[in-house]
């Protein structure tokens, strides 16, 4: 089973760099994005930008009868605001290393905070 990534909740502060990071660590691998229109798109990670656009190559859809016009795309660019999920391959994600990390985010966060 795909592990799925909320995108909606990435977007605080102190996550996006250990999710930027992550995502890059995932580049060539096999993704599927799931967008907010509710378009589905598998391919190939080839880049992540410190916006979490993305770059997909080798892309198809699951239901080319619904969207005929992604036929003839091979490789797409996604705005990360645009990105509702990311199923990422199960075998691919360190769960207990990606709370881990996680967690010292939300203590530095959390210490600049009180810092303030």
């Amino acid at each position: 089973p795909a592990e799925e990534v909320d995108t909606g909740a990435l977007f605080g502060i102190a996550t996006m760099p250990l999710f930027y990071s992550f995502f890059k660590s995932l580049v060539g691998k096999e993704v599927n994005v799931e967008l907010k229109n509710d378009l589905c798109i598998a391919g190939t990670l080839h880049s992540v930008d410190q916006f979490l656009n993305i770059k997909l190559t080798d892309i198809s859809v699951p239901d080319p009868d619904k969207y005929p016009h992604m036929l003839t795309v091979k490789n797409c660019f996604i705005r990360g605001s645009v990105i509702r999920y990311v199923q990422l391959p199960a075998e691919e994600v360190d769960t207990a290393l990606l709370q881990d990390a996680a967690r010292k985010e939300a203590a530095q966060g959390k210490q600049q905070l009180s810092a303030n």
